[in-house]
């Protein structure tokens, strides 16, 4: 997709601030400092519009980026933070909880992990936990450029076997400095967002 305007929206902390348009919303959801909203930066070919923190926690609602007026990022609050209170940790559960579960705009959930280690015992929960109410998921290995080429394929297997990958789930490598995997990801929410329309068409005129 070539981005020719991407605009941050609202910080939402529930049903009565997301957006009313309807437009098709992709989620990204990752542990704290992964790397999520570095990832859209470089989505959206843009340096600052989804601000970046070396302070883990930093995101604490959910953020919508509306891209060429045809869907929305949402960047939801980062997960395994321990300095976070546990009072926080779950509102913010609740929060993304009921968002996942309850918002129809919601078409695919970006899961994002760190190429460079394999997935933490929180990934592999918050992966079980999307694989349970069979949502569409893409798992995405970011800092791909901090790991030799010849190590690629070696960080990705381990990804998918500790996740136990669904089938149908994509997996697509990628590195917000040198924009590997950026046309591949572009393409699949493209592809999952048409998909998800002529289902629904389809399921209109039965």
């Amino acid at each position: 997709m070539k981005v020719t305007n991407a605009e941050f929206v609202i910080s939402a902390v529930g049903p009565d601030q997301y957006p009313g348009d309807a437009l098709p919303e992709i989620a990204l959801a990752g542990r704290s400092n992964v790397g999520k909203s570095s990832l859209i930066n470089r989505m959206i070919n843009r340096k600052n519009l989804a601000r970046t923190s070396s302070t883990p926690g930093k995101t604490q609602h959910l953020n919508y980026y509306r891209i060429n007026d045809q869907l929305y990022f949402v960047d939801l609050p980062g997960y395994g933070y321990a300095k976070v209170s546990k009072t926080q940790r779950q509102v913010w559960g609740q929060m993304i909880e009921k968002y996942l579960l309850e918002r129809d705009a919601l078409k695919l959930i970006l899961l994002v992990i760190d190429l460079r280690h394999p997935p933490t015992k929180d990934d592999e929960m918050m992966y079980d936990w999307l694989k349970h109410y069979d949502l569409p998921v893409c798992v995405v290995g970011t800092k791909a450029d901090k790991i030799p080429r010849s190590r690629w394929q070696k960080h990705i297997k381990i990804i998918k076997e500790s996740l136990v990958l669904r089938a149908r789930d994509q997996f697509v490598m990628f590195s917000s400095e040198e924009g590997i995997g950026k046309d591949e990801l572009w393409s699949h929410i493209s592809r999952h967002i048409l998909q998800e329309k002529q289902a629904a068409e389809k399921e209109v005129q039965e």
